[in-house]
């Protein structure tokens, strides 16, 4: 990754700094050559003076002397100053060298990063990006000069979270934020530090961005799964404490029953006993509801032909539906569909209890439609009714337990439906208005395939 070489530019400089060294040199090297000869020149004329002469070309030959051996200090000056230079500027390419790469370095280690690292200035202009960024924010290009306030709608709370660090100056972590990627709810984790230079002035913000939405999902599973142990040793105890004496109450009513059957006509008091008849069958519902909402029971997985699943589904519900009216479709790609691993009797239970919620909605006919598609490693499967819908003040409670809008039933079959998807490593979701409903179930596909065809 980093270059060991000086390059062509360093070549040449270190080639020009040794030639005007020994350019330097050479200068030197001539003048000491003629103050030589000078030198022996005097030496020469020496020799013919008279001797009243001899004192000043004594002094003449001296001073000679003296300019050569300044001449030589001359040379090393030249060559010490030289050399001093050239290991400055080696250290000098040394350094920029070392920083270039640390530079090449710290952008290898950004663009690897899974975590999007944005830096702005104080007003919040985007100064730099990295690639994972660039790809959770949906940034065109690497978005420098972009206000936070003009990116995606959905990920206003980056330029929130900035207007607060700038007037409260405390960094800011874990700020959780849903956006809708490729087509799929993702979850979003934001924080936010202040940028300093060396003299600890504030240019900007560094703001961190993570897809936490496997980790936010597991953390519910987590939540779900200990609910469920509390549920379940709370239903256990249920069991023993309630239902047990309800098993006996019932069993008395129904004693009496044949009771008064037999020694009374009382029509007032064989309708109570059957109301108190029907509302302990009530109590036993609800128990065992419980009961199998706070159960963590291993599923029993196995290959699952939902193509098969299906149909049998529309075998079972075709008289209820002749009856109210209800016009049952399945659609089915032509392409191949996916086996799934799963507990094929939960799986159904699902099923049948979402028909069954469908066909209630539509007391006076219309349209049940079981739609089956193969996407992404994924099945789909879309159960559709043309009902009055569900009303928007009450669909954040659907999946509730013990929640319901109708006379019968104890309001957990969503609740049923939602856990058992879970357990499957599934989803399931639902969008309705004024003109029907549709619940969404997406699972996972195993690995074994077969084609289906379509159907009604």
């Amino acid at each position: 990754m980093f270059d060991s070489h000086d390059g062509r530019g360093i070549r040449r400089f270190a080639f020009g700094l040794a030639l005007l060294s020994l350019t330097a040199v050479s200068v030197t090297a001539w003048i000491l050559s003629n103050v030589r000869r000078e030198q022996e020149i005097v030496a020469r004329l020496i020799q013919h003076l008279p001797e009243s002469d001899l004192q000043v070309a004594k002094e003449l030959s001296g001073d000679l002397n003296l300019q050569s051996s300044l001449s030589f200090l001359l040379v090393l000056n030249i060559v010490a100053t030289a050399i001093a230079f050239a290991l400055v500027v080696r250290g000098y390419l040394s350094s920029e060298r070392t920083l270039r790469d640390v530079r090449v370095l710290s952008a290898d280690i950004l663009a690897s990063m899974d975590v999007g690292v944005i830096t702005t200035d104080k007003n919040a202009v985007i100064t730099s990006t990295n690639p994972s960024s660039r790809e959770l924010i949906g940034l065109n290009g690497d978005g420098v000069g972009t206000r936070l306030s003009e990116i995606d709608p959905q990920h206003a709370l980056l330029d929130e979270i900035c207007e607060e660090i700038t007037t409260y100056h405390q960094p800011i972590r874990d700020r959780d934020y849903c956006v809708h990627r490729n087509g799929h709810p993702s979850t979003l984790r934001a924080g936010c530090t202040m940028l300093h230079n060396r003299h600890d002035e504030q240019i900007g913000m560094v703001i961190h961005v993570r897809d936490v939405t496997e980790k936010t999902l597991m953390e519910e599973r987590l939540r779900r799964m200990e609910r469920y142990m509390g549920l379940g040793s709370l239903a256990a105890g249920l069991q023993h404490e309630i239902k047990n004496p309800l098993s006996a109450l019932s069993l008395h009513i129904q004693l009496l029953c044949e009771r008064l059957d037999q020694e009374s006509d009382d029509a007032e008091v064989a309708e109570l006993l059957d109301i108190l008849n029907t509302e302990v069958r009530r109590i036993n519902d609800v128990l065992d509801g419980f009961r199998n909402y706070a159960s963590v029971a291993e599923l029993g997985r196995v290959p699952v032909d939902v193509t098969f699943l299906v149909e049998k589904l529309i075998r079972l519900l075709r008289p209820q539906a002749e009856h109210q009216n209800v016009k049952l479709v399945v659609d089915l790609p032509s392409e191949m569909v996916g086996m799934i691993q799963a507990d094929s009797a939960r799986l159904e239970q699902v099923f049948l209890n979402l028909a069954i919620n469908a066909l209630a909605a539509m007391p006076d006919g219309g349209t049940l439609r079981f739609e089956i598609a193969c996407e992404n490693g994924e099945v789909k499967i879309a159960v559709s009714d043309t009902g009055t819908g569900i009303p928007a003040e009450i669909q954040d409670q659907v999946f509730d337990p013990y929640f319901t809008t109708r006379n019968e039933g104890t309001g957990m079959g969503l609740a049923l439906c939602d856990k058992i998807i879970r357990q499957h490593d599934g989803s399931i979701d639902f969008q309705s208005n004024g003109q029907g409903t549709v619940f969404t179930v997406v699972l996972p596909v195993g690995t074994v395939e077969i084609r289906g065809e379509m159907a009604e």
